[in-house]
């Protein structure tokens, strides 16, 4: 449609030609045409004017594929409402309204972990026939963190994945199975002023004596039978081989808090995170989670040893990921991708990636005694 200043130029031009050649049948149109125009453009500059937007406040965090509830509504006071279009940074494309309506009340599905920010809410006001436009928008200064989902633990049964769930000492192919944790040994690192409650036994008495000052021993976690999950983001092979691993991870996470709990290592952290049966402390580690982001390198991985069995989630190249397990000292190795190694059962799936129970033989990755089982 031609803009306003268009056909008010051609309104006048039929107004001209019927005045000039006296002809009632170009004077009228003309005329017509560009009162319609004039009218238009002011209704809508108006409606402008007094428009008013109101968003409601939605959740601060979403699970992916859940649905954000978004409501907008609007209106122009005493002036009858035009079409409107509106834009929102959670719509995938503008929504219309037909003039008159004044709510714009729908559930939008959320793609995609991590920040979602929330910026401004752009309101478009146009006449029926198109001819002009208005917009108004209003900041919203606001964010929703889209946490990675869940999904469950699938057992392999028919290519040994029941030995292979065995030696990683997770009850994956019965989840009615539970964990027995023993007990965790802890390893001094350093010392740190004394913190109320802690037992007389971390007190570090030669420091007290010298200083006056109440000193007691910071405790590590230093060996843990307990399955010990890392998170590795270094080199991804795409952006949606790193969303896999981040689900798988949380996803394995549960499930094994289910089963008794386990320690998560996340990409530029020094220390792992307890995950315990109660999942008290898991908000914090979902949304931790959700922001992971590729290129992260990890720390201290190999400062953790095992006695129980350590599960290196990865979105890198499977033969990069099972070199760097090999690395860490833990009594099993179970690798956790997206792309498994070749000639290896696969022991359990979860959310895109393959879990595969390694052993270092000879310098290169091969089945274990149990796993063949």
């Amino acid at each position: 449609m031609p803009g306003p200043v268009t056909l008010i130029g051609l309104g006048l031009l039929l107004t001209g030609a019927g005045a000039g050649f006296g002809s009632a049948s170009l004077f009228v149109p003309g005329v017509g045409l560009s009162l319609l125009v004039v009218g238009l453009t002011l209704w809508v500059r108006l409606a402008a004017s007094v428009l008013q937007i109101q968003r409601a406040p939605g959740p601060a965090t979403l699970i992916e594929g859940e649905n954000y509830p978004l409501h907008i509504e609007i209106s122009t006071g005493f002036l009858p409402q035009p079409g409107a279009e509106i834009s929102d940074p959670l719509l995938p494309s503008p929504a219309t309204l037909a003039p008159g309506r004044k709510e714009l009340e729908m559930e939008v599905p959320v793609h995609g972990r991590g920040r979602c920010p929330l910026k401004q809410c752009e309101v478009r006001l146009t006449d029926p026939l198109g001819i002009h436009s208005a917009s108004k928008s209003v900041p919203i200064n606001g964010e929703v963190l889209v946490l990675p989902r869940t999904e469950p633990v699938e057992v392999d049964r028919g290519r040994g994945g029941a030995g292979i769930a065995e030696m990683a000492g997770a009850a994956i192919a019965s989840p009615a199975t539970r964990i027995e944790a023993s007990a965790v040994e802890f390893e001094i690192d350093g010392l740190r002023p004394y913190r109320e409650g802690s037992p007389a036994s971390r007190i570090h008495w030669p420091t007290v004596a010298r200083t006056g000052e109440m000193i007691e021993r910071r405790l590590i976690a230093g060996s843990c039978s307990a399955p010990f999950i890392v998170l590795d983001a270094s080199r991804p092979v795409s952006e949606s081989a790193l969303d896999s691993a981040v689900r798988a991870a949380a996803s394995l996470c549960v499930f094994f808090a289910a089963a008794g709990g386990c320690s998560l290592l996340l990409p530029g952290e020094n220390r792992p995170l307890d995950v315990d049966s109660a999942l008290s402390r898991w908000p914090n580690i979902h949304a931790r989670l959700a922001l992971v982001e590729s290129g992260t390198s990890l720390r201290g991985a190999a400062r953790f040893p095992r006695t129980g069995p350590v599960l290196w989630v990865s979105a890198n190249r499977a033969s990069e990921a099972s070199a760097e397990l090999r690395k860490l000292k833990a009594a099993r190795h179970v690798l956790v991708s997206p792309g498994p190694l070749a000639q290896i059962p696969v022991a359990f799936s979860v959310a895109g990636c393959h879990g595969q129970a390694l052993a270092a033989l000879r310098g290169r990755v091969s089945l274990s005694a149990g796993a063949a089982a």
